[in-house]
């Protein structure tokens, strides 16, 4: 599966694309397949998303979106320096994937 990323142009937060608009949860993104070019490029122009691109990506046995590598896995969860900073802090095994 291949999913996009970028930044928010007005927070540089990471977002991910959902199908219809962007999401600071990667669990929210959604396959694009061979359309992710275009919607970058359509994204791009309307200024909703800096420095996107598009990744593999899997789901994994729960159903959630995983970034197969490990900077998408970083960028989706947040800080790795202060876990208590990251997107779900209260998730058990959030950092499980990470490494």
């Amino acid at each position: 599966m291949r999913i996009l990323t970028g930044n928010d142009l007005r927070t540089g937060a990471v977002i991910w694309w959902t199908g219809r608009d962007w999401s600071l949860h990667v669990e929210d993104a959604v396959d694009v397949g061979d359309d992710g070019e275009g919607i970058l490029t359509r994204e791009t122009a309307a200024c909703r998303v800096n420095g996107g691109y598009s990744l593999e990506a899997e789901r994994d046995a729960v159903r959630s979106v995983r970034p197969l590598h490990i900077k998408d896995r970083v960028r989706a969860l947040g800080p790795t320096v202060r876990p208590d900073l990251t997107l779900k802090p209260a998730e058990p095994d959030a950092g499980s994937w990470v490494i």
